[in-house]
């Protein structure tokens, strides 16, 4: 499966933040597969999703979607 944008954008946020997947999931309360599979472009983030993950990675959600409109 082709990875989407913002799949790629979510791993790069998360990288740059420093944060392995695992570390990003326990802030969020996830799994580190729940992760994975969003960054593989294999399940979609809703809203409030996105919004936690920004929350965590201490990137707000208009900063996140500018960037993603820019790439």
């Amino acid at each position: 499966m082709k990875k989407s944008r913002l799949a790629a954008l979510l791993r790069q946020v998360r990288l740059d933040a420093s944060l392995t997947q695992s570390q990003l999931a326990e802030k969020i309360g996830q799994t580190q597969s729940y992760i994975s599979k969003y960054e593989h472009g294999e399940q979609r983030l809703d809203l409030i999703e996105l919004e936690a993950v920004c929350k965590a990675i201490d990137i707000s959600l208009s900063d996140f979607v500018e960037r993603y409109l820019e790439s």
